[in-house]
């Protein structure tokens, strides 16, 4: 079982950037498709950014679009979410996931991810 781990979170000001890391604790994240949710307070868990497995293909949320950008390292097991511009819409618990199918095409559908982080917090303040 893949255990997913996410670092990077933290307060930071409208304007600000933060950079996600979510790294495997057991086993390697090469083949496999991943995503970065987030969920704010009575709010939905929802998709922000997705990358294939290959890396070759990212998907973004409309929100997200032009501030956000998902990257991988196979090298190091460990996938990204750069977050420029930050607004105070974007504070949430941001969760790393990954689909436990391999190779699977479909990494932007949300339903494919059943392999969640524990979650770490942003708070973007005004």
């Amino acid at each position: 079982q893949v255990q997913l781990v996410e670092s990077g979170g933290g307060l930071v000001q409208a304007g600000g950037s933060l950079r996600l890391s979510c790294a495997s604790s057991r086993r390697t994240l090469t083949g496999y498709s991943m995503g970065w949710f987030r969920q704010a307070p009575e709010k939905e868990r929802d998709l922000v950014a997705a990358i294939s497995w290959s890396g070759s293909s990212t998907n973004y949320a409309d929100s997200v679009k032009g501030r956000f950008t998902i990257s991988r390292d196979n090298v190091k097991n460990t996938v990204y979410l750069q977050m420029n511009s930050l607004e105070p819409e974007d504070t949430a618990v941001y969760y790393c996931a990954v689909q436990s199918d391999r190779f699977t095409t479909r990494y932007y559908e949300r339903s494919g991810y059943d392999i969640w982080g524990q979650g770490t917090q942003v708070t973007v303040s005004s």
